[in-house]
């Protein structure tokens, strides 16, 4: 998940030698267990602050008040000149040339919506969604978070071109609405945050149809069956089980580059080639465990046996779980932050932000996220419950269903990204939608805070 920490390992047991040697770890050989003062006042505070789960957020959440603070100052012309620089590539008969804004918003994006597709791939094989009873809940609460949103910015922000905006308040950042949780620590339930965390994968979901289907350009159909036809090469190489990953990614590049002038947005290349990510583990994890038995028989390894060690290991782990692991840090501490530093710099100056925040768009925004949300999410669980359709989250009251709702309301990156999709043609409409998502999941954040911070202790778990 988005949510969860960056890096989970334990640090390797500590050991000193029987002559009574320097310890192994503090001599080195990983500098972050070491006593050097590299290791203790840089390297180990910054692996426990990528371990916090709101350390993702905290980050975004800098790197977008980096570029309004740029965007507002007096340097503010170099913010929009470095941002809409234009930068080309070409490889062989094909070019391609983009805003640097575009760059990061077409292609390093791909990598946030390719774990996007790994997590929902996993949650469907080995996850939440497996069990149709347990997702029950969260699934029919993400619906109704994304259609009553959608349907009060279409009723505030009227017709006109502000009316293509009505998928911006659909979405969840979920690395914000982890980082609330976060900071409210054991006030909120296990049970509770599972409920946000699968209500965010299927809004993820909604997410992705809704631009997939609603925010395509003019479509190029020999483009896309080029794309469609490098992602069944993608099946086949699986079936004929073909595990070398350079491989994926070149013919990966050909499925991004395909959409690009398809007119299909090409980020959703990442959420499809998650989706066709393996899920299995390729081996048994016996099947390592007994060659490792017998290679270490004699006490030693030879290069052929530790080469073969090595990917009998990796393969007793699904590829999802792994790529999971070694893109979560790219995609939460590198891309969003890059994402929102390219996409959050708004000019509030000479009564903008006034004009902004009482546009018809702002408002939309702001009535869809602060209260569409909340009011979709506990109504659409009101219904789920008593139809039997699903139940309450374990010792999960109410009225923390409600502070979740408000939570959900924070739809910073994604809302964002499909603001840029809605008024391509209309800077200042995508201006007051920048400020409508900053402000209303500003807004969503501390109303969220302020209803679970007066919920008390979880209640009684019902299996007690």
């Amino acid at each position: 998940m988005r949510g969860s920490p960056a890096v989970t390992d334990s640090p390797p047991p500590r050991s000193t030698a029987p002559d009574g040697s320097a310890d192994l770890w503090s001599a080195g050989p990983v500098l972050s267990e070491s006593d050097r003062a590299l290791g203790r006042f840089v390297a180990r505070p910054l692996r426990e602050f990528l371990r916090v789960e709101s350390a993702g957020s905290v980050l975004l959440l800098v790197a977008a008040a980096a570029a309004l603070l740029w965007a507002n100052s007096p340097w503010s012309s170099s913010y929009f000149d470095f941002w809409h620089l234009h930068l080309g590539v070409e490889i062989g008969g094909f070019h391609v040339e983009e805003t640097l804004q575009h760059w990061v918003n077409d292609a390093l994006m791909v990598i946030f919506f390719f774990v996007v597709g790994l997590e929902i791939k996993h949650e469907l094989v080995a996850g939440d969604l497996r069990d149709p009873r347990t997702a029950a809940l969260p699934i029919v609460a993400a619906i109704g978070g994304m259609v009553v949103p959608a349907g009060l910015y279409a009723v505030v922000a009227g017709g006109g071109d502000a009316a293509t905006g009505w998928g911006i308040p659909m979405a969840t950042d979920i690395a914000f609405a982890v980082g609330v949780l976060g900071i409210l620590g054991r006030r909120i339930p296990s049970a509770a945050r599972l409920f946000l965390l699968t209500l965010a994968i299927v809004d993820d979901i909604g997410a992705i149809v809704v631009i997939a289907v609603f925010y395509t350009a003019d479509l190029d159909l020999v483009w896309l069956a080029v794309a469609l036809g490098l992602l069944a090469v993608v099946v086949v190489m699986r079936l004929l089980r073909i595990w070398v990953v350079p491989a994926y990614v070149v013919v990966g590049f050909g499925v991004w580059f395909a959409l690009l002038e398809s007119g299909v947005h090409a980020t959703l290349a990442g959420v499809a080639l998650g989706l066709l990510t393996p899920a299995s583990a390729l081996l048994r994890e016996d099947v390592a465990r007994e060659y490792a038995l017998r290679a270490l028989h004699d006490r030693s390894l030879d290069p052929e046996e530790l080469a073969n060690l090595r990917f009998l290991l990796a393969e007793s782990v699904p590829m999802v779980e792994r790529l999971q692991r070694q893109l979560h840090p790219a995609s939460a501490y590198v891309v969003l932050p890059v994402f929102a530093l390219a996409n959050a710099g708004v000019a509030l100056g000479g009564g903008v932000l006034g004009e902004a925040v009482t546009s018809s768009v702002a408002l939309g925004i702001g009535a869809g996220l602060v209260l569409g949300k909340p009011v979709g999410i506990v109504l659409a669980c009101v219904i789920a419950v008593r139809l039997g359709i699903g139940r309450m989250p374990d010792r999960t009251t109410w009225r923390q269903v409600v502070g979740v709702g408000f939570v959900a309301g924070i739809g910073f990156t994604v809302s964002l990204f499909i603001a840029g999709l809605s008024f391509p043609d209309a800077p200042g409409l995508a201006e007051d939608a920048k400020v409508g998502i900053l402000l209303a999941s500003a807004v969503a954040a501390a109303a969220g805070v302020v209803v679970l911070s007066l919920t008390g202790r979880p209640a009684p778990s019902r299996q007690e």
